[in-house]
């Protein structure tokens, strides 16, 4: 098949949607698909686009497989949401002006959030005639809505009826978890229940595997055999790290506890204020991606805390790589919800509800207490996801969906 995708991130860049979409892209590639790609010049990391690709609007490469052409994401303040809509809008423009060029197509995948590459993804399914297939990491608004970053009724209506109609006219939908297929199915209704599909992110079980805790990323922060309690990802609206400095407060006089953040975002700074006067908190910006598997091994004990509502409309992709890395989880979720569903199912962790400084403290403590337990819990969850969620199985999953497509459409 020769397939066209559309995306916010891709390789180098080291989002963690971007991760997920160029995994997919190698492997559906290894299958012997042609594959092209529309994406962004890399700019998560800094919020600007990186220096070795800065000075153009548009580049464009061959590759074994096909091509990637990747456009100015215009980065703006995280912060202001009428600036990054207005970027979004612009990016997708621009990506779909440039991704009508290469003729027929088998099929089309785009990737929300934004929101916004809904109705490119659809442009690019006239004009390029596959079946679109849209992909949904994060529900939007209902992320934005929950957190009170949009509260104009004129915005919220306008992202409600983009969303429907970016839902009604793809041929499919992805979603990652049965929490966000309902919550699509409400939207659109029971007619179209039978597009959305469920399809998780993987985790890559070759890359991450179960390692020594002793690591060279340790040594750099200083921390030596200390318990660690480890946040690493995306610093911003969506997660209660609140709670995480809480903790580290009551666990202040503790020794044998250290706090790490790393990662970045628009949270980071405020996180740094709470914690400023704590021995035991260390803070380290998003590294590689080839020093991921050390990274995860490194922490005793990881977190994924998320403010209420958000784990019906999200499901953090770390959360399969901690389980691949075979170590304990402590989600602080809505009950009910997927990423509270995997730790109880695979035995792997603690799940409390959201935002209770209190259940978060409790279920850190009884974890930093059962060292035998810990180590129980990470092998649990290794093998749970080794079963689950291979890269393999992913991409095998979106080539049997496409050819489904083309054949209903008799393509």
């Amino acid at each position: 098949m020769k397939l066209a995708v559309l995306c916010p991130h891709f390789a180098p860049d080291a989002a963690p949607t971007g991760e997920v979409i160029s995994r997919i892209v190698l492997e559906l590639a290894d299958r012997g698909h042609e594959l092209h790609v529309v994406t962004a010049l890399p700019w998560y990391v800094n919020h600007k686009v990186d220096a070795p690709w800065a000075g153009k609007m548009v580049r464009r490469e061959k590759t074994q497989w096909g091509s990637i052409t990747r456009v100015n994401p215009f980065p703006t303040d995280k912060t202001s949401i009428p600036q990054r809509a207005a970027a979004f809008a612009a990016f997708s423009a621009l990506a779909g002006l440039t991704g009508l060029r290469g003729g027929k197509v088998d099929g089309v995948l785009a990737m929300s959030p934004p929101l916004t590459l809904g109705l490119t993804g659809w442009g690019m399914h006239l004009a390029r005639r596959g079946p679109l297939v849209f992909n949904i990491q994060d529900v939007f608004p209902d992320v934005a809505v929950e957190l009170g970053a949009i509260t104009n009724q004129s915005v919220i209506s306008l992202a409600k009826w983009l969303e429907r109609f970016s839902y009604e006219r793809a041929d499919a939908v992805t979603v990652l978890s049965e929490d966000l297929r309902d919550n699509l199915t409400a939207k659109i209704g029971p007619a179209h229940r039978h597009k959305i599909r469920v399809i998780p992110n993987f985790v890559d079980t070759v890359a991450i595997t179960p390692r020594d805790r002793m690591t060279t990323y340790r040594r750099e922060l200083g921390i030596g055999d200390e318990t660690v309690v480890l946040y690493a990802g995306n610093v911003g609206l969506s997660q209660s790290l609140e709670l995480v400095a809480h903790a580290a407060r009551e666990l202040r006089h503790d020794p044998s506890v250290v706090f790490v953040i790393n990662g970045g975002g628009s949270g980071l700074e405020p996180i740094k204020a709470q914690t400023a006067d704590l021995p035991n908190v260390r803070f380290a910006p998003y590294q590689p991606r080839e020093r991921l598997a050390e990274v995860l091994a490194s922490g005793d004990i990881h977190l994924v805390p998320l403010k209420k509502g958000l784990a019906r409309s999200s499901v953090p992709s770390k959360t399969y790589s901690v389980l691949a890395a075979g170590r304990p989880l402590l989600a602080s979720v809505d009950a009910g919800t997927e990423v509270a569903r995997v730790v109880e199912q695979a035995a792997c962790g603690l799940a409390v509800p959201p935002e209770d400084s209190g259940a978060f403290l409790a279920g850190l403590t009884s974890l930093l207490a059962d060292t035998e337990g810990r180590a129980a819990m990470g092998q649990r969850g290794r093998a749970f996801v080794e079963q689950w969620a291979s890269p393999a199985a992913v991409a095998e999953a979106y080539e049997r969906l496409f050819d489904e497509l083309r054949h209903r459409d008799g393509v």
